[in-house]
């Protein structure tokens, strides 16, 4: 909508095209373009939004529509990025989609390559993983989940307080309110998120696998989640991670509630959202953040997202198994990635240290 707002519909339908070209290179070229490797769909998303980004400044820039971008407005932009407010970690993030909108450049019009006048830098271009979920965050995740969306008993209620929650049920399940029953009551207290949020904690499902994740990945009689190659993300590999009995005993009530809802009807896939649809990056986000809320776990001064639950299985898994079982438990295809989880958390250093003197 920001891009439409500013633009003739003769020129939505030009740049149309053009962004069209770029998300097609991204998906099947981006990443290597040699040898036809692109990124997976959700960088693909973020990276074509932020050059959209960089489209619509140059425009206010040049006060007319344009798709001729330049390594000068390229320049210009970050140094306007350097001067801002925004962290680190956006500017960094910025100049990797800028990067990558110019290699399509060089692709798609034999343009040069960009080579910024100013870098920025993350804490991905580093060993360290981001801020992730400590052993004793962790628990408490797990048994927040078990409180996330739930209600009090239909029957142990007195009438005005059932009152109460049958509005909010009839909120939340979209239907008059005297039309909700107990039924309703036992359907808020679903096996749906802890066994979403307790299978993330085994197996450090990154959000497009979560997107992607059906019922027949689930195998709860050799407790394991059997993820196939087609549907896995950043490899070529079939991949069998295991599982907690806690965990699969959450999977198999959940697939037998699954079955009672209407809305699953028509898919195979393991978890959707209360508007039918498969969950994304913001979707998790918020749920994390809600059961978060819930554990009295502190979000200030971090950066918590649903890949902190990923960071927290890489690097425990490292500690305890060492980096090849975290390197099958977290589907990379290079151990080189893995190398990222090889180190102590801060808490066994410290106790290192004191047990040094």
């Amino acid at each position: 909508e920001p891009t439409a707002a500013q633009l003739t519909k003769r020129q939505i339908t030009d740049y149309t095209e053009h962004r069209e070209s770029f998300i097609k290179w991204l998906l099947t070229f981006g990443k290597d373009p040699e040898r036809a490797e692109g990124y997976a769909h959700e960088t693909a998303r973020v990276r074509s939004a932020r050059a959209d980004q960089f489209y619509r400044w140059v425009w206010e820039q040049e006060d007319h529509y344009t798709t001729a971008v330049t390594h000068d407005h390229a320049n210009d932009y970050m140094e306007e990025l350097a001067y801002g407010d925004t962290s680190q970690d956006n500017k960094a993030n910025q100049m990797k989609a800028l990067k990558t909108l110019f290699r399509w450049r060089v692709r798609n019009f034999g343009e040069e390559e960009w080579d910024p006048n100013i870098t920025f830098s993350n804490d991905s271009s580093t060993t360290n993983p981001r801020d992730y979920l400590t052993t004793e965050e962790r628990q408490k995740v797990r048994e927040a989940a078990l409180q996330y969306g739930s209600v009090p008993s239909y029957t142990s209620l007195p009438p005005r307080e059932r009152d109460r929650w049958k509005a909010h049920l009839a909120q939340r399940f979209e239907k008059p309110k005297d039309e909700v029953g107990p039924d309703d009551f036992e359907r808020a207290n679903s096996w749906k998120f802890p066994s979403l949020i307790w299978t993330a904690l085994d197996t450090g499902l990154r959000p497009i696998e979560v997107q992607r994740a059906t019922t027949q990945w689930v195998d709860v009689q050799n407790r394991v989640l059997r993820i196939p190659k087609q549907e896995s993300t950043k490899n070529t590999n079939n991949w069998i991670v295991s599982l907690t009995d806690r965990t699969t005993s959450a999977l198999t009530r959940w697939l037998e509630e699954r079955e009672q809802y209407e809305k699953y009807d028509e898919t195979d896939t393991l978890w959707l959202t209360r508007h039918r649809n498969p969950y994304g990056s913001n979707s998790l986000n918020h749920v994390l953040k809600r059961v978060c809320d819930i554990a009295n776990i502190s979000t200030g001064n971090r950066k918590l997202t649903w890949y902190s639950i990923r960071h927290s299985v890489g690097t425990f898994m490292a500690r305890e198994e060492g980096l090849a079982a975290a390197q099958a438990q977290l589907r990379h295809q290079s151990p080189k990635t893995t190398l990222r989880y090889d180190q102590a958390p801060p808490g066994d250093r410290r106790d290192a240290l004191n047990r040094m003197g």
